[in-house]
């Protein structure tokens, strides 16, 4: 998820992309299957390279040059002419093997999009420029927890440093300076790997709803880094995960996903359905904001449906794209958020799908590379496509929900695997 919800731009609305989802578990490690493939199999491998096939990969090889397996390939990377495509292509197939991905005998999955948007705003509150993007308040409190004491009835804590908590092992009930958690009190599911929350005397419960937010709970220890101009748009830029704020002088503040309030992510396109205000086939991005404003009147109420809330921090602005999970910029139209459990973060992938494009079908086949994840990517055939930024990325995005395949290169000698 840009190291947060990565939210995708379509299906975003229709299923989850944050800390806890309400999507159906993935299928289990024995049903994904990893068959080797020869390039020619790849539909349209001799004409879909192009110099970012090799500048993404040049990103990712800063994390994965320290492997050992990725070593050479990094190294010959670095000294290849990112104009000479034939050349690319070459080293591509020469360095590496292509596995193609399925799940539970299915080798297609969804293929949804994402993007970086752009708002107008203000370091200044004003009439035109009410909404706050806030940082992280002061008083979330994160406490990291096994699969074991998310069945526990009550865990005992501690302070740790800074925002969080540490459970303290075999205790029941609180000494001084210490806390007591009853993980039931949260909604967790599998992944669940961190409780947030906020003091209530010697309790920590739940960190403050969407709802509770909007209303000033909590955020009073909150930093605003900027004002925006459009509410719709700070919600969208929440369920994206980062984005670009435009100020008054004209330049530009880059913000990122930095913590969310650990409620789970509740689709407003699947509410919108439920209430027959949208159907299927309306519920894009788009769609979603002709229903705002034709109803402007119920837009907290549909806001409010959603009872997660993304909190941020600013980014140094330069111009690369926003920083995926992997830890670097990502590259318009070639970096791809993944489930890491299926595929590793930093290889390249390459998706076979098509245009969301009226009319009939047309192929989109690129050579993407794993540099981001997201809550709602889940599976082994699952992507999320990075558009890029602005307002043409965002009409792309809002309208991906295709079918696509997937054939995961890795490095020669490597053989994939699921992870736990």
């Amino acid at each position: 998820m840009l190291n947060r919800l990565l939210l995708s731009a379509s299906l975003l609305w229709l299923a989850a992309c944050s800390t806890v989802s309400t999507l159906p578990p993935s299928s289990p490690a024995d049903s994904i299957r990893y068959q080797p493939a020869a390039f020619s199999q790849l539909p349209q491998w001799d004409s879909s390279l192009a110099s970012e096939s090799l500048l993404a990969l040049r990103e990712s090889c800063r994390l994965l040059a320290g492997r050992p397996q990725w070593q050479a390939v990094c190294s010959e990377a670095a000294t290849l002419d990112a104009a000479n495509v034939d050349g690319i292509r070459r080293f591509y197939e020469s360095r590496f093997v292509p596995w193609q991905v399925s799940e539970a005998g299915k080798d297609s999955g969804l293929i949804t999009g994402y993007y970086e948007p752009l708002l107008s705003g203000s370091r200044q509150r004003s009439a035109q420029t009410p909404y706050p993007v806030y940082g992280v308040p002061q008083d979330l409190l994160l406490l990291d927890i096994s699969a074991e004491q998310r069945a526990a009835t009550q865990l005992v804590v501690r302070r740790s440093g800074g925002n969080r908590l540490q459970v303290v092992a075999g205790k029941s009930q609180p000494g001084a300076d210490e806390l007591l958690v009853t993980p039931a009190d949260f909604v967790i599911d599998s992944r669940t790997r961190t409780l947030k929350g906020r003091l209530n005397g010697n309790h920590l419960l739940p960190y403050y709803s969407r709802a509770e937010i909007n209303t000033g709970k909590g955020v009073g220890s909150a930093p605003v880094l900027a004002w925006v101009e459009d509410e719709t748009e700070l919600f969208f830029l929440q369920v994206q995960g980062s984005g670009r704020i435009q100020l008054e002088d004209g330049s530009f503040l880059r913000v990122t996903y930095a913590e969310q309030n650990g409620h789970p992510y509740k689709s407003i396109g699947r509410w919108l359905i439920d209430q027959q205000q949208l159907t299927l086939a309306e519920a894009s991005m788009q769609g979603i904001k002709g229903w705002l404003e034709a109803n402007p009147q119920r837009r907290r109420e549909l806001f409010d449906v959603n009872p997660s809330y993304v909190f941020f921090r600013t980014l140094h602005s330069s111009g690369g794209g926003p920083i995926g999970a992997l830890g670097v910029p990502l590259t318009d139209g070639h970096s791809l958020a993944v489930d890491p459990r299926y595929i590793p973060l930093g290889a390249p992938v390459y998706l076979a799908t098509t245009w969301p494009l009226d009319g009939s079908p047309k192929p989109l086949t690129r050579l993407m590379h794993a540099q981001d994840t997201g809550g709602a990517i889940r599976g082994a055939v699952r992507g999320d496509f990075f558009f890029g930024f602005g307002t043409e990325a965002g009409m792309y995005a809002g309208r991906m929900k295709q079918q696509g395949r997937f054939w995961l290169l890795l490095p020669r000698g490597m053989t994939p695997a699921p992870r736990p």
